[in-house]
């Protein structure tokens, strides 16, 4: 069965979610990447370094993030963020996400960009010492839809 989530399946699918993909374009350039991040249950905080993502972000602040969750090609969740890139300068706003950043779970088996410092899981006592962009995306829409089947359409009757 395909359905539509409701506002607390998305919410869940957001939460539990470390890896989506952000969708942004300008000038007539797209570019879709995966990115780590952490939801609070009012933004969607990530890091990163200077690259093609944050060109065309700065160039146009809307942009979008896929999650996805799946069990199998039959039994999955997806949620679309669709927002604003706002990058974070101010010390204490950067602070903060780069906090909401370190406190999310994370595997034991993760990839060297999810660990924001050196000596992950443990970080600097100065987190200002982290170096990289910090953005929040505020969230101006979200939907989601999922996939919930028990067999394949050709093993059925």
């Amino acid at each position: 069965m395909l359905g539509t989530l409701n506002a607390s399946e998305i919410e869940a699918v957001l939460k539990s979610g470390l890896i989506g993909r952000i969708g942004c374009s300008a000038d007539g350039e797209t570019y879709v990447v995966p990115i780590s991040f952490a939801y609070d249950g009012q933004y969607i905080y990530c890091h990163t370094h200077e690259g093609m993502k944050t060109d065309i972000m700065r160039r146009n602040p809307r942009i979008c993030l896929q999650v996805d969750e799946m069990q199998n090609m039959a039994n999955w969740r997806s949620v679309i963020v669709q927002g604003v890139y706002q990058e974070l300068t101010n010390s204490g706003l950067r602070a903060a996400a780069m906090q909401t950043l370190l406190n999310r779970y994370l595997p034991i088996i993760s990839s060297t960009t999810t660990h924001l410092g050196d000596h992950w899981p443990f970080h600097s006592e100065n987190i200002d010492a982290i170096k990289g962009v910090v953005f929040r995306i505020a969230i101006k829409e979200k939907s989601g839809r999922f996939e919930n089947s028990t067999q394949s359409p050709h093993m059925a009757g």
